[in-house]
């Protein structure tokens, strides 16, 4: 069988998700437990991929609105997918117009627009299981404000109120290391950190994200056999974002990103492989 070098697999059926990622001759997502579109389900499953998370990924409702119901094509032309709430539209289109200048040949890229009104608040994150074996390492900038969230808690030895705590990357958990089941799960997010990098069997994986005037971060899931409790599996989540926070429940002003004056935000998502 050969293998094509890039390509992209899409199920707007099933929430929008990338149901595939070929990069660089490989497959980068992993495959999650379930089966089946997951359109009027009320509660978050693991079908693997990435799943567009908006307007919350933590919360209510559970990794946002968009996972569980179809979505459209404004006009194939035009090669925008769709996907209406009450109160917002939103937009992506997938390796559509000119290639971006600075990615490599092995690259693909996504670009997204909001409709809302003025004064929208909410966060969004490209929720990126990748497919990689144990002692991959994340990699980020030294001195990244990483926030951890109340499930890293007890690994710390501490108890805080707050829904999370600061920690600067590398942190004393070792989140940049995917190693061997310890029946761990634990979230962070990653403040003002438009990129990350996933080394994994001699191959590079960059994830980032743009959108100049909002915040982006990189939120990390690093699930070590320990979620769900009732039947353990490994994912490793990076996932590019717009916001500073998981919960939109618990973000402050300058943690969500803001729909502005003109009633739209565009952002651009690149995923490329060295």
């Amino acid at each position: 069988m050969v293998i094509p070098e890039n390509t992209v697999g899409l199920d707007l059926d099933d929430g929008g998700r990338w149901t595939s990622l070929i990069l660089g001759g490989r497959e980068w997502f992993w495959t999650g437990p379930h089966r089946g579109n997951r359109n009027g389900l009320t509660s978050y499953v693991d079908a693997g991929g990435l799943d567009e998370c908006f307007p919350t990924v933590r919360g209510t409702p559970d990794h946002g609105s968009l996972w569980n119901q179809p979505w459209g094509v404004v006009d194939k032309a035009d090669e925008w997918d769709v996907v209406e709430l009450e109160d917002a539209l939103f937009l992506r289109r997938v390796n559509g117009g000119e290639a971006p200048d600075e990615l490599g040949p092995h690259s693909m890229w996504a670009d997204y627009r909001l409709l809302a009104a003025p004064g929208y608040r909410f966060i969004w994150a490209a929720h990126a299981l990748l497919d990689c074996e144990v002692g991959a390492r994340i990699v980020v900038p030294a001195g990244t404000v990483a926030r951890l969230h109340p499930e890293a808690f007890e690994l710390l030895g501490e108890f805080s109120s707050e829904p999370w705590v600061d920690r600067v990357w590398p942190t004393s958990l070792d989140l940049a290391s995917y190693g061997p089941d310890d029946g761990t799960a634990v979230g962070a997010v990653l403040v003002d950190c438009p990129a990350a990098s996933v080394v994994d069997r001699g191959q590079t994986l960059t994830l980032a994200v743009s959108c100049p005037g909002q915040p982006v971060s990189i939120a990390l899931w690093r699930n070590l056999g320990g979620f769900p409790a009732s039947s353990p599996y490994r994912s490793l989540g990076v996932e590019p974002m717009l916001g500073r926070a998981f919960d939109l429940a618990d973000a402050g002003p300058s943690d969500t990103a803001v729909v502005g004056p003109s009633g739209e935000v565009n952002w651009r998502l690149t995923l490329s492989v060295e």
